[in-house]
């Protein structure tokens, strides 16, 4: 006869009855306005037995209790075995509508799960070393209290309720829309979960340490297109007066989102099983780099700051569906070629994150400027101050773009 036959179900009451005493960490239960009610009601009702001697008074006081009972161990069995996944889909950006969801699972046998809330936050926060801890007596400390009431005024909160029932092993999705306030990292959390089932005298709460960290790029920006600006060609390079014509064909690359359906190279594509995008060589004589320098003696102001951080991801865009956006530098860094979606979704992820930079020190500034021997001068797009608000971009000198 096997020894540890019977002892399951004994341990799994066990930690039912020891999961009521002692509950986990972040889980509380906390008694509604009825819940209050029907407590003080139980005392009144218990006082009156006990000074009464009274069967029917003592018959009442045990159904009162038996409800708070039922409802503290309906209300756990509830929440028990649901299990939650948070999914935020990107890019986010600034000043746009954004969508998180949350899938749901009820992985219990036997019970399904009704009338659940869940609580989400969105807030802002910069990858950096811990402060050290400051007394908020202190003048430094009144600083800390002003930071922390920015952060909240920035943060979105959020609730989403379970509407339907959650049968056993069924699953549900939920969605969360928010709008992010500015650029930057956003740590998108699932605050807590919390229930008020079955009768509503106590309220259930579990938290959860469920959170995503995604970047909001710049918000997209109108600018106005200025005639005349050309990117500079290389020496040599004769441009065909036919119209519509794109030059010869150098180069198969892999399709990507926003591509023109009419340069998929169809027998290519065939072969590779996979979608291929002729390159001309009029497109790239068209191709212009975009060098940002953040230099804060220029940006001196933040508005105008942020503005320019929007037109460079807005120019760098379209330039990136029309084919000629050949790289990006930001201030004195090595240049990224950007052939492919996922180089300029990294070049909006640093953008999320960019700050104005002190001045840099005299000397040569490298940069997709720069000219070698063996290959001819690029052209490149800056971005520069116009006025005390607007942003202009300059291809070789001439005016491209403003807003």
């Amino acid at each position: 006869m096997n020894p540890t036959r019977g002892r399951g179900p004994r341990r799994i009451w066990r930690r039912i009855l020891w999961g009521l005493v002692w509950p986990r960490r972040f889980e509380r239960t906390q008694p509604t306005i009825s819940g209050v009610v029907l407590i003080g009601l139980s005392l009144g009702i218990g006082t009156a037995a006990y000074n009464s001697a009274s069967n029917i008074l003592f018959i009442a006081l045990s159904l009162l209790l038996a409800c708070l009972i039922l409802s503290g161990v309906l209300a756990w069995l509830n929440l028990r075995g649901v299990a939650w996944e948070l999914e935020v889909q990107p890019p986010l950006r600034a000043g746009q509508q954004a969508e998180v969801s949350l899938k749901l699972r009820n992985t219990k046998r036997f019970l399904p799960t009704y009338a659940l809330w869940f609580e989400f936050a969105a807030s802002p926060f910069e990858r950096r070393e811990p402060a050290r801890p400051e007394s908020t007596i202190t003048a430094k400390g009144i600083d800390v209290w002003a930071a922390l009431s920015k952060a909240e005024a920035e943060e979105a909160r959020g609730t989403v309720h379970l509407r339907t029932r959650l049968d056993p092993g069924a699953g549900a999705r939920l969605d969360w829309c928010f709008t992010p306030a500015r650029r930057g990292l956003l740590r998108i959390e699932l605050r807590g979960v919390g229930s008020l089932f079955p009768f509503g005298f106590l309220r259930k709460l579990t938290g959860t340490d469920l959170r995503r960290e995604v970047p909001v790029w710049p918000a997209p920006v109108e600018y106005r297109r200025h005639a005349g600006a050309t990117p500079r060609r290389p020496e040599g390079d004769i441009r065909q007066s036919t119209v519509g014509h794109e030059g010869e064909m150098i180069a198969l690359r892999s399709y990507e989102t926003g591509d023109s359906h009419r340069l998929i190279h169809w027998k290519a594509s065939a072969r590779k099983r996979r979608l291929l995008i002729r390159q001309f060589s009029a497109q790239n004589s068209d191709a212009c780099s975009i060098w940002l320098r953040t230099d804060a003696g220029v940006w001196t102001r933040p508005e105008q700051f942020e503005l320019m951080l929007s037109l460079v991801a807005t120019v760098a865009q379209d330039l990136f569906r029309a084919g000629r956006l050949q790289a990006t530098v930001i201030d004195r860094g090595q240049p990224v070629a950007t052939k492919r979606l996922a180089d300029l979704e990294s070049f909006l992820d640093r953008l999320s994150q960019v700050s104005a930079a002190p001045a840099p020190a005299p000397g040569p500034a490298p940069g997709p400027a720069q000219e070698t021997p063996s290959r001819p001068r690029q052209s490149v797009m800056v971005f520069e101050p116009e006025g005390t608000r607007g942003v202009a971009a300059y291809i070789n000198g001439v005016k491209a773009a403003s807003t």
